[in-house]
Parts: C-alpha cells; sequence; structure tokens
C-alpha cells in the first residue's frame, strides 16, 4: 500500500489501500458534499489538480473537474498525447515534475503499474480514477447508494456482480470486503472469470472484516433473494475486437433482464457504472426500471472524488 503505516495515506492506487475507517470517512465527507456542494470552497483555493486521461471519460472527467472546482482549485485536464510521457519521458521524472505544479493528480489509464510508479514518485496525492486492474473511485459512489438505499446496516443482505470479471468485478469484490459485506461476482469460467488472487486477496480482508466473498459461474443462483445487482459492458476500454463474439458468448447467460431481476429481493436495486450498452448487459427496461439507481451512482461520482481531494490532501485518511 501507499503511504506510512504509523502516518497517512498518500495516494489512492488501489480499493485494497483503504480501511474500514477510510471509506466510513470519505462517504460521510462526501454525504456533507452532496448536501452542499461549495463547503469547502476554499480549500484548494490558489491550488491546481492535475488529471490526467489516457481513456475516454464521460463521468470521470465531469467529475473530477468540478470536484476541484468546488474545492477552489483550478483543474488542469491533460490527454495522453499531451505530456511528454508519450513521447518516452519517464513516469518518474513526469511524477516529479507535475508534483511541483499541483496539489494532486487524477489519472485514469490502461496500466496499473502506471498508477503504481507514479505514487511511488510524486510527492503528491495520486487518485487512480481506473485501470485495467481497478476502479476505486468507482466502487466508493457506489457505496454512497447502497448506504443510501440500505443504511449502514446490510447483515442478511447479498451484492451480487454479474458479468464480465474485469476491473469493476475487482473493485467490486475488495470493497464489499472491506465494508464486511456478502458480495458474490458470477462470471462465466475461465478467461472472463475474477482473477484468482483477486478472490484470493479480497476472502483475506473478508475474514478480518466478517464479510464473506464468494465466486460462481451461476447468474441465477447468485442473484436469488439478492439485495443489489451490478453489471458492466461486456467489451470494456482495451479489450481486443477478436474476443467479442468468444465473450458475447460466454457472457450471454449473465445478461441481466426481467426474469433475472425477477429473482432478487423485492427491495433490490439495479446499479451500473455505465456507460451502458442496452440490450447486451443489461435490458433496455431494467436500467430504465424502478429499481435503476444508475444516475444516482452517477451523480456521487463527484461527491466521492471531492471527499477523496479534500482527505488526502489533508492527510485525513490513514490506510490499513
Amino acid at each position: 500500500m501507499s503511504g506510512n503505516r504509523n502516518h497517512f495515506l498518500k495516494d489512492l492506487l488501489r480499493t485494497e489501500d483503504l480501511s474500514r475507517a477510510d471509506v466510513e470517512l470519505v462517504l460521510a465527507t462526501a454525504r456533507d458534499f452532496a448536501d452542499e456542494p461549495l463547503k469547502s470552497a476554499s480549500a484548494l483555493a490558489h491550488k491546481s489538480v492535475a488529471i490526467y486521461m489516457t481513456k475516454p471519460s464521460t463521468r470521470t472527467r465531469l467529475a473530477s473537474e468540478t470536484a476541484v472546482a468546488h474545492l477552489g482549485g483550478t483543474p488542469i485536464f491533460l490527454r495522453g498525447d499531451e505530456l511528454q510521457i508519450g513521447r518516452g519521458e519517464t513516469i518518474e521524472d513526469t511524477a516529479r515534475i507535475v508534483s511541483q505544479f499541483c496539489s494532486a493528480l487524477i489519472i485514469r489509464t490502461y496500466a496499473q503499474s502506471d498508477v503504481d510508479q507514479l505514487g511511488a514518485h510524486a510527492s503528491i496525492p495520486v487518485i487512480n480514477a481506473l485501470t485495467d486492474e481497478d476502479h476505486p473511485t468507482q466502487l466508493l459512489a457506489d457505496w454512497m447508494v447502497i448506504r443510501e438505499k440500505f443504511g449502514k446496516d446490510i447483515s442478511g443482505r447479498k451484492l451480487v456482480y454479474v458479468g464480465d470479471g474485469n476491473n469493476v468485478a475487482n473493485s467490486w469484490l475488495l470493497m464489499g470486503a472491506i465494508m464486511g459485506a456478502h458480495v458474490i461476482a458470477a462470471t462465466p469460467s475461465g478467461k472472463f472469470a475474477v482473477a484468482p488472487e483477486v478472490i484470493a486477496k479480497a476472502q483475506e480482508i473478508a475474514s478480518a472484516s466478517g464479510g464473506k466473498v464468494e465466486s460462481t459461474n451461476d447468474a441465477k443462483a447468485a442473484c436469488e433473494g439478492a439485495s443489489v445487482i451490478y453489471t458492466d459492458v461486456w467489451m470494456s476500454m482495451g479489450d481486443s475486437e477478436s474476443e467479442r463474439a468468444e465473450k458475447f458468448k460466454a457472457l450471454s447467460p449473465f445478461a441481466v433482464d426481467e426474469k433475472l431481476m425477477s429473482l432478487t429481493a423485492k427491495d433490490s436495486i439495479f446499479m451500473h457504472c455505465l456507460p451502458a450498452h442496452r440490450g447486451e448487459e443489461v435490458a433496455t427496461t431494467v436500467i430504465d426500471g424502478e429499481k435503476s439507481v444508475v444516475w444516482r451512482e452517477a451523480f456521487h461520482r463527484r461527491t466521492t472524488i471531492q471527499a477523496l481531494l479534500y482527505l488526502l490532501t489533508r492527510g485525513e485518511l490513514k490506510g490499513n
């Protein structure tokens, strides 16, 4: 993990960096920013935050730039082709330069190792806003919605991810484990499943938190009586188009439709990190139906990134 274990968490590089206390503090702070967006409007006054993205973005970019502005700072958006890192400058040198000008760095990119190296060499907080392996800021927004819907007591509830065993699935299991929840990943077997090492790490965290982590290839059994059904697109950024037919065939039994939702608890909700492909991973009637909370998830991308920036720049997160 990043940061000094006896001091504070400098960066959010991976979901597993966060302790339960950290998550609770982020959620409480985000709740304040949801109610009063300009509550800390001078926290980053006369300061800038770099937002570096090598992947396309709608929610993360809008949420990040708005979060910086609400804290009184200036967001500096940088595409992958706009820095010398794209022409061979090292990550280490880039981290040192950005640290001289900015108070934090938000990055959305492909390789988790790039984010890890930036965190290691930057003197400012680095926030992982998505890699091919992890998506911690999304899960914080998701847990804001789960908390709004079900409160703090989630005992007896199943929180189920259905579909491709991708970066969001990884984060789903890890964050659920941190929060002491019963989380399940229902995916195809083989190469579209969650990596065994991720499941093992989540189960290790759950053993200490009182949570329960499961993986299965049976979507119907997983969704039976579930309180949350979560899915993501089947073709993520960076996936090979040559795999599309094979992937869709493997994932078709995991599409979230009315039939699958009918197996869930009466007060269940449907979640999706967006963008969504209606008619593929989710039926239009589900994502646009009364159980869907996808727009509230999108709203909380801003509140949680704002909370992270506020807390990390003040050294208030402790890590695990």
